[in-house]
């Protein structure tokens, strides 16, 4: 009797495809598990692409839509690489093959998995988690790109608003409108002056370089300081939890154009900035671009490694013993490289400090009215002081379909130098999980009673201190945590000099006896918590292989008419945050 692999419902299975039935081209399953496609590899491609993963799958489609012919291959038996929505027993076991040493550029994995809970209460199929959480800023290079590939018919999103900043031993959280500015009495009437100042300058802030270039090379909170006299407070929220940035370092042009990110997001398809995929981020988004691939002519095969690339003959063997001529180029993922210590590989200089958190927590409190999915942030020092780097945690519930009823997955990430950062994601847990345990508590009769005699309330400590002790800790299903390296440092994009095709050399660099020059290494995942910088280094791959990025997602699609609907609406809202008139009634900014 055969055994049959647990896995989670396939983006085919969920969303029907948008192809008509007439269309000769294969389209993969995408559910991670199923045998790979086809059957038997091509004699000859353009390109071979080695790993699934977010950036790997938008050059894929981007180079079959453009009509080169593309073989895209995974040594893993689930679509995304570096950036997959994996189930709790892929995850294990992904952890496991970490610390193997059978995954370059990842280090010092653990996993906790609740027996009494996974298996009993939940399946492991039940949660769909994300090695590289991210969100969709609604006005980014990402949403335009997902609308014009046609990729996002394959998907549905949900809103995100709630952006929430430790301070004070307690979650601030960002408000909506101009009104909630004014009417904060904790505000003094010149700091609102200031910020309503600063935020109508933000949003155009090229166009006044007499204002900012005197700051090019100085922190961001010196020029809110010195420019607009807004306070540690003020500067923290906008650097934080609006630019979403990790110190106070950050160059304030950087940290300009992040601040306006935010802030030109609303109003693009509804009163919040971010969006996120439901059944999975990035992990969804790569599947999203595989299917467009593949749709566009490209060949799909998992449980398929590659061994080795002759540049010679631009022979490519694979594990199953087939063979590619290559007449292009080949790309390859720096954690499916047949020698992970090549010295062409680019140098993963950047650590990373990932924890992922399922809990069994209703956590309403933090989220949007009809959302599942919010935001908090750590600024520098609000850790007992010791957290030289914030801490970014995106907090998805149960609507995101990523998790059961009642439960909720908690993505922490930091980038903090040199071995304290798991502790500081731990401790920043621990203030999670306080708080969100404060904020549970509801006061009623067994909490609450009154004396016959005077009226007054008496509390009922008995009752209070097991309800506390119950609140305080919610039970966690599974933690797991892990480091990764990038070449990426946090806040830029990858860098175009890492993809230059390597030059051949006589070092003793060689796979099964071959040189690997000739391959083009894709990056790994930055710290990045929005899509930002994907599609340029899908770009800057894109152009290292055709020459040129003009033609980059150039398709004449046949459902135009929905092109133009999208392109106006966003146009339209762009226009709307912009005007002269009413832009600061669109301007979002926190107590």
């Amino acid at each position: 009797m055969a055994v049959v692999k647990e896995r989670r419902a396939s983006m085919a299975e969920r969303k029907p495809s948008f192809i008509g039935k007439e269309s000769p081209m294969i389209i993969p399953h995408l559910a991670g598990m199923e045998d790979p496609l086809p059957e038997k590899t091509p004699e000859e491609v353009d390109v071979v692409i080695v790993g699934t993963g977010l950036i790997q799958s938008i050059l894929a489609a981007a180079l079959s839509w453009q009509g080169s012919h593309v073989l895209h291959i995974d040594k893993n038996e689930y679509y995304g690489d570096t950036t997959p929505t994996l189930t709790i027993e892929q995850l294990t076991q992904w952890v496991r093959n970490v610390n193997k040493g059978l995954i370059p550029f990842y280090t010092n994995a653990q996993i906790y998995v609740s027996s009494d809970k996974i298996g009993k209460n939940y399946a492991s199929r039940d949660f769909g988690i994300d090695l590289v959480p991210k969100v969709l800023f609604a006005q980014s290079d990402m949403l335009t790109l997902l609308v014009k590939s046609r990729v996002y018919q394959y998907m549905e999103f949900m809103p995100l608003s709630n952006f929430h900043t430790f301070e004070n031993d307690s979650f601030e959280k960002l408000t909506n409108t101009k009104q909630e500015i004014f009417t904060d009495q904790t505000i003094p009437l010149m700091t609102k002056r200031n910020l309503m100042r600063f935020l109508k300058f933000v949003l155009n802030w090229e166009n006044y370089p007499e204002i900012w270039e005197g700051y090019s090379n100085k922190s961001m909170a010196e020029f809110l300081s010195e420019k607009f006299k807004l306070n540690q407070t003020q500067s923290s929220e906008l650097i934080f939890s609006i630019g979403l940035c990790y110190n106070n370092d950050v160059a304030t042009p950087q940290c300009l154009q992040r601040i306006r990110r935010y802030l030109a997001s609303f109003d693009i398809y509804g009163a919040f900035p971010v969006l996120f995929s439901k059944y999975g981020s990035a992990g969804e988004i790569s599947q999203g671009f595989c299917r467009s691939a593949a749709v566009g002519g490209a060949t799909y095969k998992l449980n398929t490694a590659l061994e080795s690339y002759d540049p010679t003959t631009k022979i490519v063997k694979f594990s199953d013993g087939s063979k590619v001529h290559v007449s292009e180029r080949v790309v390859v993922s720096p954690t499916q490289t047949p020698d992970p210590k090549s010295k062409n590989i680019p140098k993963q200089n950047y650590k990373i400090h990932r924890l992922v958190v399922a809990i069994e927590k209703d956590c309403k409190q933090w989220f949007g009215e009809q959302e599942s999915a919010t935001v908090v942030v750590f600024p520098p020092g609000s850790l007992n002081g010791e957290n030289f780097e914030a801490v970014q945690a995106i907090i998805f519930g149960s609507n995101s379909e990523i998790c059961p009823q009642g439960t909720n997955l908690w993505y922490l990430t930091s980038v903090e130098k040199g071995e304290n950062g798991k502790r500081l994601l731990d401790l920043a847990l621990k203030t999670m999980l306080k708080s969100i345990s404060r904020e549970s508590i509801e006061v009623d009769d067994n909490v609450v009673k009154f004396d016959n005699k005077t009226g007054s309330p008496v509390i009922n400590e008995k009752y209070l201190k097991e309800e506390l002790n119950e609140l305080v800790e919610p039970k966690i299903l599974m933690k797991c945590y892990f480091e990764q390296y990038t070449s990426t440092c946090p806040f830029s994009i990858a860098q175009p000099e890492i993809f230059k095709t390597q030059k051949k050399d006589t070092t003793d660099d060689t796979t099964n006896g071959n040189k690997d020059n000739g391959v083009i290494y894709s990056p790994m995942p930055s710290s990045e918590i929005s899509y930002d910088g994907a599609i340029t280094a899908a770009k800057v791959l894109y152009e290292t292989i055709v020459g040129s990025d003009d033609d980059f997602f150039d398709v004449d699609f046949e459902d135009e008419d929905i092109t133009t609907t999208n392109n106006n609406r966003m146009s339209y809202s762009e226009s709307a945050i912009t005007d002269d008139e009413g832009e600061e009634d669109d301007i979002i900014m926190k107590n």
